[in-house]
């Protein structure tokens, strides 16, 4: 009876981790940035609870090709896009998103074309309440990078 309850609590809190990929929307980190030390992010479970911590991610393309280059609201688009691919291959949506972090490589110049595009993407996704949200100004892994964003969304499992 105590072993079973012992191995029903274990299983309770087991932690089971997993990568995140979608190829047809943004190549595997790996591919361009060798060695690679990431993955795109991670599912973990624990119980029934699904959390998604996807990685850094920006305005780069299947073949791991940065695109829109010196267009900060085409960067910001397709950096959403494929954050939008990622959380769909795990089976969420933004609307399970709970927090980002927004890295913007100039803040100053470029926080009111973020913030508006932004403001315009969680409209379209219906999203209420927001997500909490930081912004920072950083130096990003590519200098044509404009944005990265990182996302944790969290979800019960179906099933």
């Amino acid at each position: 009876m105590i072993e079973k309850a012992l191995a029903d609590m274990a299983a309770a809190v087991a932690i089971t981790k997993k990568k995140i990929a979608n190829p047809a929307v943004l190549n595997e980190a790996y591919d361009y940035a060798k060695p690679s030390s990431f993955s795109r992010g991670l599912r973990l479970e624990i119980g029934n609870v699904v959390i998604l911590l996807i990685s850094g991610t920006a305005s780069i393309d299947e073949q791991g090709v940065s695109v829109h280059t010196g267009d900060f609201r085409a960067q910001m688009r397709r950096t959403c896009h494929n954050i939008t691919g990622l959380l769909a291959s795990e089976g969420a949506t933004w609307k399970d998103v709970v927090r980002t972090t927004c890295y913007l490589r100039d803040i100053e110049r470029d926080y009111e074309a973020f913030n508006e595009e932004r403001t315009k993407f969680f409209e379209e996704q219906g999203l209420d309440p927001l997500p909490a949200s930081t912004g920072i100004q950083a130096i990003l892994c590519r200098p044509e990078l404009l944005v990265e964003i990182e996302a944790i969304a969290m979800f019960v499992r179906q099933g």
